[in-house]
């Protein structure tokens, strides 16, 4: 493919399309509040309207270090979707019934966001047409299979399986052997999203200061360069940039996940393809791609290009290696090949949050009055409003103006997760292990064995994955 009249970097795709926005005030000063989120993402920006919502009297205060949505917020494939990291090992840990309640709390969480956008005037791009995976080799059939059992074992109803006729009517993705489907997901337009999730913040009187980057979380106060900011609570929402906080360097892994957008495809070219449900689309491989059809009528798609750097540094802008731009190229035109010679016009990259267990985490310390959530392992852009709802009301509970919800029983509330390996134990485990997957994959693709590579297990044990 050529790489000329591609962007690279420049935040993402998103941004390029409805603009950058203007930037807010840095603090002024040392100030006072309520409640301070570090982190304006969703995680952030769902918390602070949540507690706004519930208590409207609560100064609640933001801090971002650069602006709202710099981060995987502003650069994710927009997938709202059920999916939760870490639900197996909460099932083994507190029971499968324990582990069912927060399924059904993220079947719900699909809901609630297109709810509130559409109370707030959010016009996010959002189209409900669920999520379909497909497989496409003997071994990611076998998958597929037992992964949609699975889910009908944590009460997913309403889901279904499609065999490669069916799958064809939905989207015509070449040698496609089978599908799932299920309801309970929808695309949308990320940034969209969170300009108007910080829009509809500050409306109900949130403070959100943005060029103001937290260098230190303690107990009561959130330090900045330009003064602290004191507060009987304090939340940690920064996901992928958690290591660059003093004390935070092996808290969560900031695993880098790239995409590309295509040129606008004509009718011709969506009549050979399908996709006319503009489902969510994804793949049953080990290191497996995401992607929609915009709303403009392009393929978004993304996957792991370098998986993890050195120090647990992150991207500058969404700067991406042209060997990813092509390795996701090569993705889309092995999906459909009548795309080949289809202009890439963009390519970025962003971090997301990975914790050493990969479980999702939501936790408010009663003794210091931190929180924290996030670890949502590429899973975010759903997960993030069940954890602010769940934030909101464990605040509520500390502060005593409320009592235990459902959501403060979850199961994911309070878990603990040990801390990643030093360096350069971390680099050398994480690229190990997806240059073990990609191989696997490469694998399966030429055996068309219905087995599933014994490499990728073993890269599923070393990754602490089960």
């Amino acid at each position: 493919m050529s790489s000329s009249g591609t962007v690279n970097g420049g935040i993402s795709f998103w941004y390029a399309d409805d603009g950058l926005p203007v930037p807010r005030e840095p603090l002024p000063g040392d100030a006072t509040a309520d409640v301070v989120i570090v982190g304006g993402g969703y995680t952030g920006l769902w918390t602070a309207y949540y507690l706004k919502k519930a208590a409207p009297s609560l100064r609640v205060t933001v801090l971002e270090q650069k602006f709202c949505g710099y981060g995987a917020s502003g650069r994710n494939g927009g997938w709202l979707y059920n999916g939760v990291a870490g639900r197996d090992r909460y099932a083994r840990l507190h029971g499968h019934e324990a582990a069912v309640r927060l399924q059904r709390a993220m079947n719900d969480t699909v809901d609630e966001v297109v709810r509130v956008a559409a109370e707030e005037g959010i016009d996010a791009d959002v189209h409900r047409g669920g999520v379909l995976e497909v497989a496409y080799t003997p071994a990611q059939l076998a998958r597929l299979k037992a992964f949609h059992e699975h889910e009908l074992s944590y009460g997913e109803r309403d889901r279904e399986l499609y065999g490669a006729r069916e799958t064809a009517e939905r989207v015509r993705v070449a040698d496609a052997v089978g599908s799932a489907w299920t309801p309970h997901g929808a695309r949308l337009h990320p940034v969209k999203l969170v300009k108007g999730l910080a829009a509809a913040a500050e409306a109900l009187g949130v403070t959100i200061h943005e060029r103001t980057p937290v260098t230190e979380i303690r107990p009561k106060h959130a330090v900045t360069p330009y003064g602290t900011v004191r507060a009987p609570y304090v939340l940690r929402c920064t996901e992928g940039f958690t290591a660059s906080l003093k004390g935070q360097r092996r808290t969560w892994l900031p695993m880098n996940s790239s995409m590309i957008a295509t040129q606008r495809l004509t009718p011709e070219q969506w009549a050979r393809i399908g996709w006319e449900g503009r489902e969510t689309l994804g793949d049953m491989a080990h290191v497996y791609m995401y992607a929609q059809r915009t709303a403009d009528d392009r393929i978004a798609l993304g996957g792991r290009g370098v998986p993890y750097r050195f120090g647990s540094r992150t991207d500058h802008d969404g700067g991406t290696q042209q060997a990813t731009v092509e390795a996701l190229y090569g993705i889309l035109v092995r999906f459909f090949p009548s795309l080949a010679g289809v202009r890439v016009e963009h390519a970025w990259s962003g971090v997301l949050g990975v914790p050493r267990d990969w479980c999702a985490t939501v936790t408010l310390d009663r003794a210091t009055g931190l929180g924290w959530a996030g670890g949502y392992v590429g899973s975010g852009v759903a997960t993030t409003n069940l954890a602010a709802r769940t934030l909101r009301d464990l605040v509520r509970l500390d502060s005593g103006q409320a009592g235990p919800t459902g959501l403060t029983g979850l199961p994911w509330v309070g878990h603990k997760v040990r801390k990643w390996e030093p360096e350069p134990f971390r680099w050398i485990g994480v690229h190990g292990m997806y240059a073990t997957y990609r191989t696997a994959d490469r694998r399966e693709l030429a055996t068309r064995s219905a087995e599933s590579s014994r490499l990728a297990r073993m890269a599923d044990r070393v990754a602490g994955r089960h």
